[in-house]
């Protein structure tokens, strides 16, 4: 007998079957597992699948440690800084502070006494040699000369007087010589005669010196009124008026000084060359410098001469005639403690009035100088060899560096002259870098790399 399917199993809808809730059924269905040989949803077996991605990890790890080793590998000449050889223009000089004067700085004084009457010049005001700079009462002088010519009168008077008397004493004497022939006088008053004339003679002989000493009294006293008439002793511009009208100046001890004149159409340099220096530098070299108003405006000039004594030897007391033996020991040993600096001279014109009295210069002394040279900075310069040669290290193309030695020529501290030992564009090192990566100045070569 033929088995039935129940109803109830049977899931195929039926097209006549009323509608109705959807049915749920009770568990969803799920896909089969891949049979063996199956290939996945991926399109790729899974083995071959993990090895892909097991590779592709291997490759990321490879790279960032690549990475991460060339980020942090520096290479020897990454460690310095460094600049390379190149033409340029150089000039070693030394430099020294200096004080401007003019040519001719004269303080005028007063040779008389007494109180300033009248100033008759203006700070600023340019004048002749003997124009009138300021005048001091003359009623002392005025009086001591009117006394000194009454005196040469009085003398000159007495000679002629002793002049009439000297004559008459003649014609006595005379008279007497021919008596005394005759035999009608003494020989007593012959004598006396004789005598007179001698003696008037000798009086006018003295009076002759005294005329001649109230002279040179009337001289002096004409001298002495004139003294109360400043006048310039040489051309220039007044630079400073120390003594005021009605001011009291006093003469007998040393002259006082009434104006300050000076010739400032060239003024005159005096730079201080430190013991150091002073070796390298000769009369004849050119010298330039510049004011602290002009920076970029040089001064051109040839310096003239060098003092052979610091200004310190004036207050040397070795040459004092009461110092003693500690005193001068003391001066002796302040002087070798402290810096000795010689004078360099040299003229410069003036003719603009630019340079002014008392102006600080800044002067540089030119020893060499030299133009499309090849050179590089100083700071590269290393040891120096007894030969002179420097040390230097070069920067090779594969970063890493190359001792080398150097002919070095003018040197002026921050760029220096290289005579042989280099090629233009090559880079040579001049400081190391921090860690921070801040450049410090080499203070000699590198270590060699590895150290």
């Amino acid at each position: 007998m033929p088995r039935t399917e129940p109803a109830s199993l049977d899931r195929t809808p039926r097209a006549d079957a009323a509608p109705g809730p959807e049915a749920v059924p009770l568990f969803p269905a799920t896909a089969p597992p891949d049979a063996p040989g199956r290939k996945g949803s991926g399109g790729r077996p899974p083995r071959r699948k993990g090895r892909w991605l097991l590779a592709a990890a291997l490759l990321l790890l490879l790279g960032g440690f690549w990475y991460y080793r060339s980020a942090n590998t520096v290479r020897p000449a990454d460690a310095y800084t460094s600049a390379a050889a190149a033409a340029g223009d150089i000039e070693e000089s030394v430099l020294a502070t200096g004080i401007l004067k003019p040519v001719r700085f004269v303080a005028v004084g007063a040779q008389a006494s007494g109180r300033l009457l009248k100033m008759h010049v203006k700070l600023g005001q340019v004048v002749k040699a003997g124009d009138l700079i300021a005048e001091i009462d003359d009623l002392t002088q005025q009086n001591a000369l009117r006394t000194a010519e009454a005196d040469l009168a009085n003398m000159r008077a007495q000679r002629e007087e002793k002049q009439v008397t000297l004559k008459y004493a003649e014609l006595t004497l005379a008279r007497q010589t021919r008596m005394l022939t005759q035999t009608i006088t003494s020989q007593a008053d012959y004598e006396t005669a004789a005598s007179t004339v001698g003696t008037t003679r000798a009086q006018i002989a003295a009076l002759d010196a005294q005329i001649a000493s109230a002279e040179v009294a009337v001289e002096t006293a004409r001298v002495n009124l004139g003294y109360t008439r400043i006048t310039a002793p040489t051309d220039g511009t007044i630079l400073a008026l120390v003594t005021q009208e009605g001011q009291t100046v006093n003469a007998s001890q040393s002259a006082p000084t009434i104006a300050i004149l000076g010739d400032v159409g060239t003024m005159t340099v005096r730079t201080e060359i430190s013991e150091a220096d002073v070796v390298k530098v000769k009369p004849g070299q050119a010298v330039y410098f510049t004011i602290l108003g002009a920076p970029d405006q040089p001064y051109h000039a040839t310096l003239e001469s060098i003092e052979p004594a610091p200004e310190s030897v004036k207050s040397d007391s070795s040459f004092s005639s009461t110092s003693t033996a500690s005193s001068s020991s003391s001066s002796s040993s302040s002087s070798t403690s402290s810096a000795i600096y010689y004078n360099g001279v040299f003229n410069v014109p003036n003719p603009d009035g630019k340079l002014r009295t008392y102006m600080t210069a800044e002067v540089h002394i030119v020893l060499g100088s030299a133009k499309g040279v090849l050179t590089i900075p100083a700071a590269a310069l290393g040891t120096v060899a007894a030969d002179g040669s420097y040390a230097v290290q070069v920067i090779k193309s594969d970063g890493t560096l190359e001792p080398r030695t150097v002919t070095i020529g003018l040197n002026d501290k921050v760029t220096a002259e290289v005579k042989s030992g280099l090629k233009a564009g090559e880079r040579v090192v001049t400081g190391r870098r921090s860690a921070s990566g801040a450049a410090t100045q080499q203070g000699g070569p590198p270590p060699p790399p590895g150290m």
